[in-house]
């Protein structure tokens, strides 16, 4: 079993991650815009994707900063809905899931 502070150290380090992804397309969407139509059309669509993009990550940040406010609290690995333990391989694919397989179903 993966210790919690190995759990704690692989989330961070994935904050971390879409922290700087997420500054990085802020500059994006913040830069200045072309005044040719066709480019401002095109830049449009890119900047829709861009703002998808931001907020698929935050909703992962703020799931993220959940898993280790439990990690802090030691309420880590057990689910939050029914309390029973969340398996290895849920939580090595999903290591901010708060609900165990049953639950999240």
């Amino acid at each position: 079993m993966k210790a919690v502070s190995d759990r704690k150290a692989q989330l961070e380090a994935r904050l971390a991650d879409l922290e700087a992804r997420l500054m990085k397309i802020e500059d994006e969407l913040d830069g200045p815009h072309t005044r040719d139509w066709e480019d401002l059309a095109t830049e449009r669509e890119g900047d829709e994707v861009l703002e998808e993009l931001g907020l698929s990550g935050q909703q992962e940040i703020a799931m993220i900063r959940a898993a280790l406010a439990r990690i802090n609290a030691g309420e880590y690995g057990a689910c939050t809905k029914c309390g029973t333990e969340i398996v290895e391989s849920r939580l090595d694919v999903l290591p901010y899931t708060p609900f165990c397989y049953d639950c999240a179903s």
